[in-house]
């Protein structure tokens, strides 16, 4: 009991560490964008002209929920949270205005309702890309990805799970308030435990963000392509309210709707609702 007392006390101390250097790291983004040409130089400095440096990847979070409808209990209960962060690996301008970057998310489910608050599942998702912004009229307009990903949960046994995959992504910014997003991906499955990963997890995704003009409210709805010619998705909706303009502290609300949430129970429906705190990244996040 000591040493279960001693680990819990440990995770928490981390998670309290983690909320609190968040807003240190991503107090630069808070600066205001006044007008398209501002916007456009911002963006080229993020993407090209600074060094290599730390920097959010995708959304930063930290959320309470249950399963939607219906009424809650301590074993659909849980707690989500998500560490996602980037890097450029060099300071050089590539070939073709590009840039490339390590990134590395952990999305952790954590049953805090439970007896002894046992960890449901870690998953791991290191990756190395190349990015290409483009700007049209001195607007940027988007952007072209290629990322070679892993991901696994770290377990052994009959508990691993683990896949790979290559991807493309696209984004476009049809105002400063609307950007359209899609990725898909060529698999490389490697696992025994997940061989039908596709079915449930996906082939491709697609979404769009919209917010208001002073990205005090956000919303996001993003859809996840299973395999199969019928009409099967994953759904996911985000809403983030920005408590004030000079903060980057954001209300969040997320619901999960299909398989895929997590690689342990990948093969089984969710609906979740959860409500919590998110950190955003400076222009966007990423999908």
């Amino acid at each position: 009991m000591a040493g279960s007392s001693f680990f819990r006390y440990r995770i928490l101390v981390s998670i309290f560490l983690v909320a609190s250097l968040l807003p240190t790291i991503t107090s630069a983004q808070v600066l205001p964008v006044k007008n398209q040409e501002e916007f456009n130089d911002s963006i080229r400095k993020e993407l090209r002209d600074f060094g290599p440096y730390f920097g959010l990847y995708k959304d930063n979070y930290f959320i309470v929920g249950t399963q939607f409808p219906g009424i809650p209990s301590r074993y659909d209960s849980d707690v989500k949270f998500q560490i996602s962060f980037g890097i450029r690996l060099t300071d050089a301008v590539l070939p073709w205005q590009t840039y490339l970057f390590l990134t590395y998310t952990q999305k952790t489910f954590w049953n805090v309702f439970q007896e002894s608050m046992p960890m449901g599942d870690i998953n791991f998702n290191p990756a190395i890309g190349w990015s290409k912004p483009f700007f049209s009229d001195n607007r940027y307009v988007g952007k072209l990805t290629f990322m070679i990903e892993h991901e696994s949960n770290g377990r052994d046994g009959e508990a691993s799970r683990s896949w790979n995959r290559v991807s493309f992504s696209g984004s476009a910014l049809i105002d400063q308030w609307l950007m359209v997003h899609a990725k898909f991906w060529i698999p490389i499955i490697d696992s025994g435990n997940n061989r039908d990963i596709l079915k449930y997890c996906g082939i491709c995704q697609s979404g769009v963000v919209v917010s208001t003009p002073d990205k005090k409210f956000c919303f996001d709805f993003t859809w996840v392509k299973r395999a199969g010619f019928n009409l099967n998705f994953n759904t996911i909706f985000e809403f983030s309210w920005r408590v004030h303009k000079k903060s980057n502290l954001n209300l969040f609300l997320q619901y999960y709707n299909g398989y895929g949430e997590d690689l342990l129970h990948y093969n089984q429906y969710r609906s979740m609702l959860r409500v919590g705190l998110v950190f955003k990244p400076r222009f966007f996040s990423e999908f």
